[in-house]
């Protein structure tokens, strides 16, 4: 039998450090972004096409989350959404989206969400999702559960494949979008529906809390998905990419053991891991 690490005090202390930065820094963030948003927020930036945007908002508050990592965790590695890119000394690197969402935010649509990850050693260790217009903020420890504020929450037991109620999203590439529209209308009629949240963050929560039963989407990135990712599965759920694969850009999708193994299936036979 191979022996398994032993968690040590320092373990358990570095976590709880870890998680009490992610709060706060996601709670400040949060705050500033449903306060601070000026009536007439406009698109400061695009990136990968006319309809993926960034806000002066969006990098306002990366600013003021890595503002309080470098003066609490100096050592520390920060990557963010909108550049911020620090190589640390410490072994410790958080993974920052200052907006997951993006789009429902310039529009005033409530489901976005700042997300904020730590990882060690490439493991993610705490995962911090503040959702401020739904009142709820969801966190996770590295074996200690997953809670929505002070309740902890579990996925729901695995439903017949056609009884699942899906969350997913599209990119922004109109050749991706087509493609994944087409993966839709084959699924659609398999499950009991699909919802389209617009914040990968928030849909990973939701399988968490038990409000959607599974949640897939390919073209991901780390700052999407890697609070999320722990968050799920620390609530009951399976989460990975392609069969035998972690979660990634290609696909990535969460799922209570059950309804995971079928999803992934027919994802795969859909061919929703390319364009």
């Amino acid at each position: 039998m191979t022996e398994q690490p032993r968690v040590t005090d320092g373990d358990e202390r570095l976590k709880a450090e870890l998680l009490e930065l992610a709060l706060e820094a996601a709670d400040r963030a949060g705050t500033f972004l449903r306060d601070g948003r000026p009536a007439d927020l406009g698109v400061a930036a695009t990136k990968t096409s006319a309809v993926d945007v960034v806000t002066e908002m969006d990098i306002a508050s990366e600013k003021l989350i890595t503002g309080l990592l470098a003066e609490r965790r100096p050592d520390d590695g920060v990557v963010g959404e909108e550049g911020a890119d620090v190589q640390g000394t410490s072994g410790v690197e958080w993974v920052i989206d200052p907006v997951d969402g993006t789009v429902n935010y310039l529009y005033g649509l409530p489901s976005w969400s700042v997300s904020i990850a730590a990882r060690k050693d490439g493991e993610t260790l705490v995962g911090v999702v503040a959702a401020p217009m739904r009142g709820e903020t969801y966190r996770a420890v590295l074996g200690g559960g997953a809670f929505v504020n002070d309740t902890r929450v579990h996925t729901r037991p695995a439903p017949a494949f056609a009884l699942a109620l899906v969350g997913t999203g599209f990119g922004y590439l109109s050749d991706r979008r087509a493609k994944q529209a087409e993966v839709v209308r084959q699924l659609v009629p398999q499950v009991r529906d699909i919802r389209r949240g617009g914040s990968a963050a928030i849909d990973l929560c939701d399988v968490a809390a038990g409000r959607l039963d599974a949640y897939y989407e390919r073209g991901l990135n780390p700052w999407d998905l890697a609070a999320g990712d722990l968050i799920a599965r620390e609530a009951g759920a399976l989460t990975g990419g392609r069969p035998g694969e972690p979660p990634t850009g290609e696909l990535t999708i969460a799922a209570p053991p059950g309804l995971f193994e079928p999803l992934q299936a027919r994802l795969e036979e859909l061919g929703a891991w390319h364009d």
